[in-house]
């Protein structure tokens, strides 16, 4: 433990010391850290036909939804997701990916509620396959995302004021999931079983409120901000990469020129 403290800042001071303790004591190597990367901002538009869809509602009140071009989520957990996101009442915009060998049209109908995309038109959209997005989480009314919790996803949430609603799937997900909302508290996770992590509507819906609140929204978008501010230091950025740098000199013996 102490091997890996001296390599490690705690959590609440850096956001990527996600390894745990036992990984570099165990085998009594260094933990080096080398970010987290902020990734550059996109130079290219939105697409048109979203930006003019994303531009009809007010600032900060659209829900982004997306797990990654990796997850493909079970017909029980569309539909609660696509009933949770309904009943909160704000506009919406989930994307789902399948594998490449499934009827989309097919899986759709058999998994959407009855009378859902009547229910949405107007302010719900379900896409499948790739989005741009950096360009929809920059965008002024996209205010949440419900995402899958992988690094790169919170960190685009961060830097682009958008407030995490987190439901992990699989590898590291869980652990940085419960580093932002419970280490930073900076994001809301949805709650779900223990037994078999089954989440429903209601979950979905009692996550998104927690945020939308005046307490504790309140404390996680100050939160959140606080790490935004973090993430888009220059200096402390530049600071990794020097600091990464004279780590590696040290382990293998040698000096700066």
């Amino acid at each position: 433990m102490e091997h890996y403290e001296r390599h490690c800042l705690p959590p609440k001071r850096h956001l990527n010391c996600l390894i745990p303790p036992p990984t570099g004591y165990k085998f009594k190597k260094p933990v080096l850290l080398v970010g987290p990367v902020v990734p550059e901002p996109p130079t290219d538009h939105l697409e048109e036909k979203w930006a003019k869809w994303l531009d009809k509602f007010e600032a900060n009140s659209v829900i982004y939804c997306s797990f990654g071009s990796e997850t493909f989520l079970t017909d029980d957990q569309i539909n609660e997701l696509a009933l949770g996101l309904e009943l909160t009442g704000l506009p919406f915009f989930m994307v789902l990916n399948f594998p490449a060998n499934v009827d989309v049209s097919a899986v759709l109908k058999r998994t959407l509620p009855r009378g859902f995309l009547e229910r949405v038109e107007g302010k719900g959209i379900i896409h499948t396959g790739w989005v741009q997005q950096q360009q929809i989480l920059a965008h002024k009314s996209v205010g949440y995302y419900l995402c899958h919790a992988g690094f790169s996803s919170v960190i685009e949430a961060i830097v682009n004021d958008c407030q995490l609603v987190m439901l992990p799937q699989k590898g590291d997900q869980s652990l940085n999931s419960k580093l932002v909302h419970g280490d930073l508290k900076a994001g809301v996770e949805v709650n779900r079983s223990d037994e078999d992590g089954f989440f429903g509507r209601e979950d979905i819906k009692s996550a998104v409120e927690t945020l939308v609140d005046k307490e504790p929204g309140k404390s996680i978008r100050a939160n959140q901000k606080k790490w935004k501010e973090f993430l888009l230091n220059k200096d402390i950025q530049n600071n990794f990469i020097k600091t990464l740098v004279e780590e590696m000199e040290a382990i293998a013996g040698i000096s700066s020129i």
